[in-house]
């Protein structure tokens, strides 16, 4: 017997003992031997049939939207090396594990460190998260050839990319228990694709997810497993036909559990008898979910957030790599310029779009909200700090269009946006444009349009052809205003942003 079989019973190790009086043998050794064979299989068979009908016992530890951050990893991994010696144990990412640290986003190779330190952690299984895409095909391949876990997502398709196919459903075996998951990435994006940069992922192709749930509704009778698992990257409500988590749960009941990421939550619901899960960011909190699973379903289930921040043990030998990461750009802690207040993310808006028009030499700068991903603190600024605010990598450009060409752009994109530069108000149902000294412009005028090259790949329909690209991302952009223009900030109040409504 394994070393499971005999953990199942209790941790008692099981003997099958035979005792035989002694007796005149009136067969042939050979029959009693034959004998002896029948009698344990039929044991052996016995004690399967046991097991079968056995509660067993399974550990999930997950995480989702960790966006670069390394810091807990070390008591990551503390904690499961402690849980596997117990039980069970599975390890799952529901995607975003890039984009965030500058450490991460600016190392050599763009996010290698998130890779190495989900390896050595011991991670079996990630799900495909938009950012996995923001740096671009050619890195993502190198990513996951790096991998020792495996990537999951059905529906994409990576085309020409050269991207290795994630697979669309992956059977783990732990124990005695077959775990089938699942992956499914958001499309809410331009065109049906995740949220990142269209030019990044040309050679890609991603469909709806709710257009290939239904495949799979067998898929845990055909692999035979005792649970299947929806890993995803949905977010946990969809609306506008979108599917999030709470909708893949009422429309496809098949699921046993959905382990889920996009939106960022603290999350335990339980919907349509599927419990959905979420694990908060940034690697504050790591998921642990608790399973008795008997016959191919769950029995019982404890759900368990622990907070990394308010644990105390670690794996020294992961902290040591850390720490050496974190160490690895003294570049990124250089000050630059001086916050003399904290300037909460629309504040940061103003900044951003300043900085941008200034560096650009440009007449109005345009910046979307989703694109500034941290507040500024008061004191002083670094380096690092602003690739927080501005993880993204895109880069900047400069289109010369006419007061009307902006006009129907903030009419019909749908979106917000801070600027710098003019005055935009919506008078009725016009959008009214001023130049600096409160006089109105017209339709057609030229004006020089500074921007990240992120917006015109979403609005693309909205921007001519012509643009002159600069050799810099945004966050250098606003690096180089901050060293070179005006290097205070302080922005006691901040109105500059519009929304045609």
């Amino acid at each position: 017997m394994s070393s499971n079989d005999l953990r199942i019973h209790n941790g008692n190790t099981l003997f099958l003992s035979y005792t035989f009086k002694k007796v005149k043998l009136i067969v042939k050794r050979s029959y009693l031997f034959f004998f002896l064979i029948i009698l344990i299989g039929c044991s052996d068979e016995t004690l399967i049939k046991e097991e079968e009908s056995e509660s067993q016992n399974l550990t999930i530890f997950f995480v989702n939207d960790q966006h670069g951050e390394l810091t807990n990893f070390a008591k990551i991994k503390h904690i499961v090396d402690e849980e596997e010696l117990k039980t069970n144990v599975i390890v799952a990412c529901s995607g975003d594990i890039f984009s965030g640290n500058p450490i991460v986003d600016n190392h050599e190779q763009k996010g290698f460190p998130m890779i190495d330190l989900m390896n050595r952690v011991g991670f079996d299984i990630s799900v495909l998260g938009n950012h996995e895409f923001d740096y671009g095909e050619a890195i993502l391949k190198d990513r996951i050839n790096q991998s020792q876990f495996d990537w999951i997502c059905a529906n994409v398709d990576m085309g020409t990319s050269g991207v290795p196919e994630p697979l669309e459903t992956k059977t783990i075996n732990v124990g005695n228990l077959k775990i089938t998951f699942l992956g499914l990435i958001e499309t809410s994006g331009n065109g049906d694709i995740p949220l990142t940069h269209p030019w990044r992922v040309k050679n890609i192709n991603f469909m709806r997810p709710e257009t290939v749930v239904g495949q799979y509704s067998e898929v845990k009778e055909h692999e035979q497993s005792d649970l299947l698992i929806a890993l995803t990257h949905l977010g946990h409500n969809g609306f506008g036909g979108i599917l999030g988590d709470f909708q893949l749960a009422e429309q496809f009941s098949f699921f046993d559990l959905i382990i889920g990421g996009h939106s960022n939550q603290l999350l335990h619901e339980v919907i349509n008898g599927i419990p959905v899960f979420q694990a908060g960011n940034d690697l504050n909190y790591l998921g642990k979910i608790e399973l008795s699973v008997k016959n191919r379903s769950v029995e019982t289930i404890d759900y368990e957030l622990i907070d990394l921040n308010a644990y105390q043990d670690f794996d020294l030998a992961i902290k040591e790599l850390i720490d050496e990461y974190e160490s690895s750009m003294p570049e990124l802690d250089e000050v630059i310029g001086y916050s003399h207040l904290h300037h909460p993310r629309s504040s940061v808006g103003c900044f951003y779009t300043d900085a941008l028009k200034g560096d650009m030499m440009v007449d109005i700068s345009f910046q979307n909200t989703g694109g500034i991903r941290s507040s500024l603190d008061e004191g002083d600024i670094t380096r690092r700090e602003i690739y927080e605010i501005d993880p993204f990598n895109n880069g900047t450009v400069n289109y010369t269009m006419t007061v009307e060409e902006i006009k129907h752009f903030l009419r019909s994109s749908g979106s917000g946006f801070y600027y710098s530069g003019l005055q935009i108000n919506q008078i009725g149902n016009q959008v009214e444009i001023r130049d600096a000294n409160g006089t109105v412009l017209s339709d057609d005028i030229d004006l020089s349009v500074g921007i990240n090259d992120f917006i015109p790949a979403i609005f693309e329909s909205y921007f001519p052809e012509g643009r002159m690209t600069f050799d810099q991302t945004t966050a250098e952009s606003i690096i180089s205003y901050l060293e070179e223009q005006e290097n205070q900030v302080n922005y006691t109040e901040c109105s500059r942003f519009f929304r045609y409504q």
